[in-house]
């Protein structure tokens, strides 16, 4: 009875998170706050840029000289707006330095807890897949896989990414999701056919 209600309870869990998860993406992705959306991915587009051309050393280096710049100048230029002026305003990020950075153990633990449940939902899945629990599901894996091969040799990841960030319309992301997923349930197909034993059994 225990064991029925901490699955039930993990599943409702499961899936109240995704969905949080899920609308958030979409909301970003259907370009419904047009300032958010544009802000996330033009800072990802530069990111995968800058990747693309410099190691994750010399990006990292790069983006903390670029805010130390910022920052440091904006000191120098208040301190002597002070000393002209003749004013104590006092540190111009004193406010920012007060703020509380520290996280709480309650918090601490959710994100714990979050990370943990992900972390073994994969691991799960990726043992399913491997280990051929479902030969219909491993089968479309491996399908996956070995087209990825494929899309691999032609391009990076990175390139991938910087190509879906100009060229791809997201407002029709299920579309083409829909159209990958008909290609790989096809030649799953196929593969039953050939395979004794490979179609799912009914429920």
């Amino acid at each position: 009875m225990q064991a029925s209600t901490m699955a039930a309870a993990d599943s409702t869990k499961k899936e109240g998170f995704w969905s949080n998860w899920k609308c958030k993406v979409m909301e970003l992705l259907y370009w419904r706050n047009l300032k958010q959306s544009g802000l996330v991915f033009g800072s990802f587009l530069l990111l995968l840029f800058s990747l693309t051309q410099f190691s994750v050393v010399s990006v990292v280096a790069y983006l903390a000289l670029a805010a130390l710049s910022a920052t440091i100048s904006f000191r120098i230029y208040k301190s002597v707006l002070q000393a002209v002026q003749k004013t104590d305003e006092g540190h111009p990020f004193k406010a920012y330095l007060e703020v509380e950075m520290s996280l709480s153990h309650d918090q601490m633990q959710k994100y714990a807890e979050n990370a943990q449940y992900y972390i073994n939902s994969t691991l799960k899945e990726l043992r399913r897949l491997f280990l051929v629990q479902d030969l219909v599901d491993s089968l479309k894996f491996a399908v996956l896989m070995w087209l990825l091969t494929y899309v691999g040799a032609l391009f990076n990841g990175l390139t991938l990414l910087i190509m879906g960030e100009h060229l791809f319309p997201y407002a029709q992301i299920d579309q083409y999701l829909a159209l990958i997923r008909t290609q790989v349930n096809s030649v799953v197909g196929k593969i039953q056919e050939k395979i004794p034993g490979a179609k799912r059994k009914a429920e």
